[in-house]
């Protein structure tokens, strides 16, 4: 078995121990989300954790560890008389980001329920990680029914397996923590309210530190059991003191003056619900029991907001977590109460390893901005060349305020990635059908599987009430629901764009496409044609965010090079293809159908647009023509194209409706 790096030796991220700490302290605080750039000792701190959890109590023989004071009553493998148990250290389990939702919660022995009638229950991760730690790596890239299983189950203590009428009902209270990159998406909204507190983390600019850094990575891998054991004895410090603030945890006073800075905090960040109110109160109270007080004072409230509201506050869609701390101490200052004095300054302690330790240290200032500040700089040219400058390039302009689009949608019937945007057969969904199974069996279509074994009731000889069911007959449930796409975006930031109003609009356009993408959970890309050539600003990827930052940059001028900019979102799909062959794609192309540069544009615009159609690519023009004399040159493409062509006016009216036809329908009607 390897050794864990030790968790007191790992270097800054003070936000990040300080959260896991107050979780070990308190569980009920709620988990904590983990946000950062890849690198920064998310994953190593976490698994770190596990070490200094204390041991727990277990029923001898029981797989889902029932503690022996106070066992389960609905306990499968109950029930348990109350008695001496097993000690054993807290396990850490970790959730795959592949992993079925079988191995999630458990699976039933179909067969046998059927058969026998007998609960025989293979218990999932959701009981191993019962009274211990449940990591989830990229929890952002988790499928949402995955996510909506783990964290309903987070809420109530308990998880449920409900198939074709037998049900299994087990505890399970862990310490949730995920980790996430946001360069690769982002968690819904009311997904992120689930996790009790979420830190920031970034690789630290100062040299010093990160020599550090180093020198305890290569000295953990050189010797693992040497180095841990160097650690050993600040590693006890800590543990001891977990336990000790356990101990003096329902002690602890959390009075009206407390309580009235924490509602008053809450309301001034005009966050939704009270499981921000409920959450800061009890992080507060942890804070004072790990800093070995009975009260709690301003400053634990501070850090409290800190670490429980940034992700909770009403922001825009593509806005980072953060929390403006000048307002957070005019808020504290002006109900402070009698508990504390509402400066919230000091730094409440210094925690483990000395003042480098996760002692409440404020985040960064520099936090809010995450990555997107590179993004939102001009940029050269793919790979480092320079921009051709055209006739005349503008400055970049702000886009337009966004508004709400219809639905967009790819036709036919896809097998990607769950999702929200076109019809797709899923493992969730509503039921359309059976078949055989192909491998393991994970949807049962009962009324399909009586129908199988029906026939040969009297050939196995049937004696009792039981059908008796032969794997052959067992049949799995076909369902139809939704997955997401690959929509790219193809814009056009000629000089025939640049008109800084008509410009504005257009990325108004496309920014409000790329939030109705962030909320059917597809993957975007961005290629942008001018001047002599054209550019893949972003690849695609999960991260909505970085597109709508990219896009913001984007300057415009020069010619209009459409057949270059069909070509690169031609070849974009080719790889993306050999990437992810189930995930089926949707091109927007945003232009007013010009072509120049260049020998025959037009007619090399056409013959680009074709490979599209002949491939069955699903498209759609968004024409950004205008003017009172208009030459219908978007529309022309979208023919091309095998798409439709929408106006930035239709795009935003409520009339219209399936603006993606069936490309070979469309192609039959012309």
């Amino acid at each position: 078995m390897s050794t864990p790096f030790p968790f007191t030796a790992v270097v800054g991220q003070d936000d990040l121990r300080l959260a896991l700490l107050l979780n070990a302290v308190s569980p009920a605080v709620g988990g904590v989300l983990v946000r950062g750039e890849k690198g920064t000792a998310k994953s190593t701190a976490v698994r770190a954790l596990s070490a200094l959890m204390p041991e727990v109590d277990v029923v001898p023989g029981c797989r889902f560890s029932c503690d022996p004071h106070s066992p389960d009553p609905g306990c499968p493998d109950g029930p348990h008389e109350p008695g001496a148990g097993v000690a054993r250290p807290a396990r850490m389990v970790e959730l795959p980001v592949g992993a079925s939702e079988d191995r999630l919660v458990g699976a039933l022995d179909i067969e046998r329920a059927l058969a026998e009638g007998v609960k025989a229950f293979e218990p999932g991760l959701l009981a191993d990680a019962h009274r211990g730690i449940l990591y989830v790596d990229e929890v952002n890239l988790l499928h949402d029914h995955l996510v909506d299983l783990l964290l309903d189950a987070a809420a109530m203590g308990a998880s449920y397996v409900e198939r074709e009428g037998v049900s299994v009902r087990h505890a399970s209270r862990f310490l949730l923590v995920g980790t996430m990159n946001p360069e690769e998406g982002e968690l819904r909204p009311q997904l992120l309210d689930r996790f009790g507190l979420t830190v920031e983390v970034s690789a630290s600019r100062e040299p010093d530190q990160r020599v550090e850094v180093v020198r305890r990575r290569l000295a953990h891998d050189d010797d693992p059991a040497g180095f841990a054991a160097r650690w050993a004895d600040e590693e006890a410090a800590v543990r001891a003191r977990i336990t000790a603030a356990r101990e003096l945890l329902p002690s602890v006073r959390l009075g009206d003056g407390a309580l009235r800075q924490i509602a008053a905090t809450c309301a001034a960040f005009e966050v939704d619900g009270m499981r921000a109110d409920i959450v800061m109160a009890r992080t507060a109270t942890a804070l004072a029991a790990w800093a070995g007080r009975t009260d709690v004072l301003a400053e634990d409230v501070r850090q409290a907001a800190l670490l429980a509201l940034p992700h909770r506050r009403r922001r825009n869609p593509f806005d980072a977590p953060g929390l403006d701390e000048d307002k957070l101490d005019e808020t504290l200052e002006e109900f402070g109460g009698q508990d504390g004095d509402g400066g919230g300054d000091d730094d409440p302690d210094p925690g483990p390893g000395g003042p480098g330790g996760p002692g409440g240290q404020p985040e960064p200032d520099d936090a809010p901005r995450g990555d997107g500040d590179a993004a939102a700089r001009p940029e050269a040219g793919e790979g480092g060349e320079p921009r051709p400058s055209g006739a005349g390039e503008q400055s970049p302009v702000r886009a337009a305020e966004p508004f709400r689009t219809k639905v967009l949608s790819v036709p036919g019937l896809g097998e990607g990635a769950a999702g929200r945007r076109s019809r797709a057969r899923t493992e969730h969904g509503r039921t359309t059908g059976a078949r055989r199974p192909r491998g393991a069996l994970t949807k049962l279509h009962l009324a399909a599987t009586v129908q199988a074994a029906a026939p040969h009731q009297r050939a196995r000889g049937r004696s009792g009430r039981g059908l008796v069911v032969r794997r052959d007959d067992l049949r799995q449930a076909t369902r139809e629901g939704r997955e997401g796409n690959l929509v790219l975006f193809v814009v056009d930031a000629s000089g025939s764009m640049a008109a800084r109003q008509r410009m504005g609009a257009v990325k108004g356009a496309v920014l409000s496409l790329l939030l109705d993408a962030y909320q059917r959970r597809d993957k975007v890309g961005l290629v942008t044609f001018r001047g002599a050539a054209a550019d893949v600003a972003l690849p695609p990827t999960s991260s909505v965010d970085a597109a709508a930052a990219r896009l913001e940059s984007l300057p415009t001028g020069g010619r209009t090079p459409l057949a270059a900019g069909l070509l690169r979102a031609h070849e974009v799909l080719r790889v993306e293809r050999l990437r992810d062959p189930a995930r089926r794609a949707l091109v927007v192309v945003v232009t007013d159908g010009r072509a120049t540069g260049g020998p025959e544009p037009v007619a090399l615009a056409g013959r680009a647009a074709r490979l599209f159609a002949a491939e069955g690519v699903a498209s759609v023009v968004v024409d950004c023509e205008s003017g009172p004399v208009r030459l219908g040159l978007a529309g022309r493409l979208a023919d091309e194209l095998g798409g439709t062509a929408v106006t930035l006016d239709e795009l935003r009216a409520d009339a219209i409706a399936g603006l993606v036809r069936d490309v070979q329908g469309t192609r039959r009607a012309a």
